[in-house]
């Protein structure tokens, strides 16, 4: 059955974070909105690339315009099922916003899937829904997780955790465990016969 899911999003958000799975959400039949305070459908956000070559934090280059296919004015969480956070720097003002965190609230007290990848839980952290729950995210977040009564998950990059209805991961590289996780949140079957 498909699924109605919202992406928050904002400008320099991790580019993968938020294409990838806007992406793979709608191909297996789920519909997704992408949603920016202060902006409207139609309109775009910009995108960052963060790569992992070595030096002590993730690099960043400019990464694509991405479109907005829903307005952040017109979102209630009523009418959706879960919740997706990218990445990137987006969620650091992000989280700012009343809006923003009251929306975070509202899936978690009705204990809808939410899924944070990155700095993504930097918005869960200051929605104050972390207490007493596992968490990854990008090591660099791992004190604000901490500040926030979660237990920082430290896992291998490619790895994703799931407690309860929130699904966390530390970076891109996360994409096929944090993905599939997700789903199995929503209950999406994908069979291979």
């Amino acid at each position: 059955m498909s699924k109605k899911i919202l992406m928050i999003v904002g400008d320099f958000a991790e580019d993968y974070e938020t294409m990838v799975p806007f992406q793979t959400l709608l191909t297996v039949g789920h519909t997704v909105h992408a949603v920016c305070p202060d902006k409207a459908a139609g309109e775009r956000i910009k995108t960052a690339i963060h790569d992992f070559e070595g030096d002590q934090t993730y690099t960043e280059k400019p990464g694509h315009g991405f479109a907005l296919n829903a307005s952040f004015s017109d979102v209630k969480a009523a009418d959706y099922d879960a919740l997706l956070i990218p990445g990137g720097r987006a969620p650091e003002y992000l989280r700012m916003y009343p809006q923003v965190l009251a929306l975070v609230r509202e899936f978690d007290a009705a204990r809808k899937p939410i899924a944070a990848v990155c700095h993504g839980a930097q918005l869960l952290a200051a929605a104050g829904i972390l207490g007493g729950k596992r968490v990854s995210a990008y090591p660099a977040c791992a004190a604000e997780v901490r500040l926030a009564g979660g237990e920082y998950a430290e896992i291998a990059i490619d790895a994703a955790v799931t407690d309860a209805h929130l699904v966390t991961a530390p970076a891109w590289p996360a994409h096929p465990a944090w993905l599939a996780q997700f789903l199995a949140l929503l209950g999406t079957r994908i069979s291979h016969d």
